[in-house]
């Protein structure tokens, strides 16, 4: 059987999360580098909330200058870092589930192109169970009108490893995407599961259950989920299909 390890990390930092993530996928580089000298590391998610923060995609590293970077620290309220994924600039934050698959796609058969949609499948269920319909534009992620996104994608992928992914807006403050042009679309607005009429949700229920989506769709037998609090191991479950 095979499982999909999910790590919740709860509310903290960008560097923190990123940190764990680089972690993980270095495992699985040194097991494709040397596979008989080690065992193959789990599929594994990484779901959080970060605090305050924005991120720039590949193709704006460097770009910034004074006065932008300046704006989007928001009198220090915001951390302004820059990331290996794709797109462009975007918000992640308190109420937005941040969730990070590092998956062997050449493992599992499937093509970069493919691993987009399934983010973007599994996206649109979860955001379904909660009784809100998203859809894809021609735009990346996901959206409730062809005005109005709810989640975000952004992967980075070596040797077949992805990292990062995605970020779905559960009760986000959307000031904070007013302030930027986000991902580089002029014209769209942002929303979130509380904007749409869902209440009572948290981030760490709608991780939940993107895991246990995402562990479906990739053909796995279940969740292995593990919480982290401070670093420390909080508590673990095993969730099968």
């Amino acid at each position: 059987m095979q499982w999909l390890s999910h790590i919740h990390l709860g509310r903290t930092t960008y560097r923190h999360a990123a940190g764990i993530q680089d972690s993980i996928v270095s495992n699985f580089l040194r097991y494709k580098a040397s596979p008989s000298s080690s065992v193959a590391p789990p599929p594994t998610i990484i779901t959080s909330e970060f605090d305050p923060v924005y991120t720039l995609g590949r193709r704006e590293r460097g770009s910034l200058s004074p006065s932008q970077r300046a704006h989007l620290h928001a009198d220090g309220r915001a951390d302004v870092l820059e990331s290996l994924r794709g797109g462009q600039t975007t918000f992640h934050g308190p109420g937005q589930l941040t969730a990070y698959p590092i998956v062997d796609l050449k493992a599992h058969g499937i093509s970069p192109k493919c691993y987009i949609r399934m983010l973007e499948t599994a996206l649109i269920e979860t955001v379904g169970k909660y009784g809100v319909r998203g859809i894809t534009t021609e735009h990346p992620g996901v959206w409730v009108t062809e005005d109005k996104k709810i989640a975000a994608v952004g992967v980075h992928m070596r040797r077949h490893i992805t990292s990062h992914g995605i970020g779905l807006n559960v009760h986000t403050d959307l000031w904070w995407f007013k302030r930027i042009v986000a991902c580089g679309l002029e014209g769209k607005d942002t929303t979130s599961l509380r904007a749409e009429g869902v209440e009572a949700v948290s981030v760490e229920d709608t991780g939940r259950v993107f895991s246990e989506v995402l562990s479906r769709l990739l053909g796995l037998d279940g969740v292995k989920r593990t919480v982290v609090d401070d670093g420390d191991n909080r508590d673990s479950d095993v969730e099968k299909k």
